[in-house]
């Protein structure tokens, strides 16, 4: 099986990736991407390699089998942490940009090899050297889709593919490499899952050696691949069941050689809890506005004489990731895995805000007629989100110009339908402009729908927090469906997380808020 777990991709700006790649045996030369989820591998071992080079006193580099070792370790914990969260995870074949470095390398290192092979082939007498290593690897890669039942098979493509009788063929110059090639093209086809027999018998049409072998490369890394990413569905039952301390221990070891590992992760825990402390001695928030994440999670204290609990303070560190803001803070290292997934996260929500936002303006100012003709309301939200797709916070204003002139055009048009008369000049314009103004951050109407959302959520945060529907906040039902599928998934990451990093959080708190506690004690905190 080929050893993915010691692959890293590397993005369009980062370093190449490590050179053994580069280096590996050519005829099977393949760079795996791991899902967008995985590609930060990289920036996590230069963030975390940087950070504790800089905290080192004097500063230190760490060495190439140091950091290879942590690459290693990291790229192993990503991968298992990726299979057991993303029931979609699947291995695929890198794809790089035309421009980039990574695809210049690797289109000239493809065109001399094959080149030369071809020229070595058309040789009198032909060179059969190259030919015979990548015979080689077409029986590994033909051994390596073998299920362990398939002792009869292997039997025979041991014996068809005698590398002992092919090289001594070849010194005689009887090799017959369109029989040898004939023969894996037929064991390709009994191995390949059904999406791939078009491939393989379209490489039977195929006359040129050289294009031949080139061909059967291809696909037979594909067929890898296929049979990479149908060993990880069946293992993803058994990892589940083993990943958390799997986790754990990586992570302890990452830690034994980067000590500065949780240096981001104390300083979001102790922001948390000065929150929790500032927030439990005030007064508790009118119930028109309430909603805020420490109100409602589990644990909170209520008093500014009482230590605040450990669940409260945790419950609100993680629901702050939604409202991170990017660049100008390091994200907790703990967290370093799900950071592509909670940002997508919180992008939802700062999109699902602006929709519930839009359609309460909508509302309030149109009235419940208008707004209770049939499909009116998601007619509104259907454009809103089309025109909010892909828009990061700082282009909502722009869009929601659009999303006004869009509105007015559906009142009018519903109007017109049910009979009533147009509105006035100024009520569409005092219409647009309240839509507009949801764009500022400040907007009252927006930040109350802010507050609810983040409410809800929070009872996905909450180890033993259900939903129900009257749980559901008033105002967000033209949403309820999207906004029920975001705190499920930010539920699921943060139940993962918490079980994993439970006993880091643990220490870390009782250091932020029993500072006075002696070492190993549970004293006055609370369990997870």
């Amino acid at each position: 099986m080929y050893n993915y777990t010691g692959v890293i991709a590397a993005g369009e700006s980062d370093p190449v990736p490590p050179a053994d790649l580069l280096h590996a045996p050519y005829g099977f030369y393949l760079v795996l991407l791991f899902h967008k989820h995985v590609y930060i591998n990289w920036q996590i071992v230069r963030m975390w390699v940087e950070k504790e080079g800089a905290s080192a006193s004097p500063p230190q580099a760490l060495s190439m089998n140091e950091l290879q070792e942590i690459t290693d370790d990291i790229s192993k914990l990503t991968i298992v942490h990726e299979i057991v969260l993303n029931s979609d995870f699947k291995l695929q074949a890198a794809s790089f940009s035309p421009e980039s470095l990574q695809n210049r390398v690797k289109e000239t290192l493809h065109k001399a090899f094959w080149d030369s092979l071809e020229e070595q082939l058309s040789a009198s007498p032909p060179d059969c050297t190259q030919a015979i290593q990548l015979l080689q690897e077409m029986k590994e890669a033909l051994l390596s889709l073998l299920l362990p039942w398939h002792n009869q098979l292997r039997s025979q493509i041991e014996g068809a593919l005698d590398m002992e009788l092919i090289r001594q063929e070849a010194e005689h110059g009887a090799l017959d490499i369109h029989g040898l090639t004939t023969y894996v093209l037929g064991t390709m086809a009994r191995l390949c899952a059904p999406i791939r027999d078009e491939e393989v018998r379209g490489l039977q049409s195929l006359t040129d050696p050289a294009q031949l072998l080139r061909e059967i490369f291809r696909v037979l890394g594909l067929m890898k691949m296929d049979m990479l990413n149908f060993t990880i569905q069946s293992l993803r039952t058994h990892l589940q069941d083993h990943t958390i301390q799997y986790e754990r221990n990586k992570f302890q070891e990452l830690l034994d050689k980067l000590p500065s590992s949780l240096d981001c992760t104390r300083e979001w825990l102790r922001k948390a809890a000065a929150e929790v402390s500032a927030s439990s001695s005030q007064p508790p928030p009118h119930p028109a506005v309430s909603g805020s994440p420490a109100a409602h999670s589990p644990g909170a204290v209520s008093s500014s004489t009482t230590v605040p609990s450990l669940m409260s303070v945790l419950n609100r560190g993680y629901m702050n990731l939604l409202c991170w803001e990017p660049g100008q803070k390091e994200y907790p290292e703990t967290l370093f895995m799900d950071q592509a997934r909670l940002q997508d996260v919180q992008a939802q929500v700062n999109q699902l805000t602006i929709i519930a936002a839009v359609l309460l303006v909508t509302s309030g100012m149109c009235g419940s007629t208008l707004c209770g003709s049939p499909g009116f309301v998601a007619r509104l939200k259907q454009v809103t989100k089309v025109l909010l797709e892909g828009l990061s916070c700082t282009r909502y204003e722009e869009a929601l110009e659009d999303i006004g002139d869009q509105v007015l055009q559906e009142v009018s048009r519903t109007l017109s339908q049910m009979g009533y008369a147009a509105f006035a000049t100024d009520k569409c314009a005092s219409l647009k402009g309240q839509i507009k103004s949801v764009a500022d951050m400040g907007n009252a109407v927006r930040h109350v729908i802010e507050q609810r959302i983040h409410s809800f959520l929070s009872l996905f945060v909450s180890p033993d927090g259900q939903n129900s529907q009257k749980d559901f906040p008033k105002g967000l039902d033209p949403i309820q469906e999207e906004l029920l599928e975001v705190g499920r998934r930010f539920g699921s990451v943060i139940h993962h997380n918490r079980q994993v990093f439970g006993p880091y959080y643990l220490e870390i708190l009782k250091e932020v808020l029993l500072p006075e506690a002696e070492p190993g004690s549970d004293a006055g905190m609370d369990a997870f």
